[in-house]
């Protein structure tokens, strides 16, 4: 199974403490590039959150259509994160993309991608 995280299922999870559910669940996890750069400035405040990058089952995938990143931040108004694991999601045909902002879910649902978000993976649990 392929997954691509984005940002926010992935710190909601170290919050409550729960990260190794993802593990459990998936085996190994994909991000892209913008989603550990947003890791490492919310380790800033949470020393836990950036300890997600040195996860051997955590690895960091570059998407490779940079036009749909660019259209999804301008035309849709997605931060890079959101926009690059969408386009990472796309292009690797991923089984499922965690991700928990409104408008990031509608770009990757309107995209035929599909999604869960913290929640749909506290309930799999």
């Amino acid at each position: 199974m392929i997954v691509v995280s984005d940002t926010s299922p992935l710190n909601g999870l170290v919050k409550v403490g729960h990260l190794p559910l993802l593990q459990q669940i998936y085996g190994q996890v994909l991000i892209p590039p913008a989603v550990a750069d947003e890791l490492k400035r919310g380790g800033e405040d949470d020393p836990r959150i950036i300890q997600v990058l040195s996860l051997d089952w955590i690895e960091v995938c570059q998407p490779i259509n940079i036009q749909l990143v660019e259209t999804l931040q301008t035309d849709y108004n997605l931060d890079r994160g959101e926009s690059e694991a969408i386009a990472l999601t796309q292009e690797l045909r991923a089984d499922e993309l965690p991700i928990d902002e409104r408008q990031g879910r509608r770009e990757a649902i309107r995209l035929g991608l599909a999604i869960t978000g913290l929640l749909g993976i506290l309930l799999v649990a």
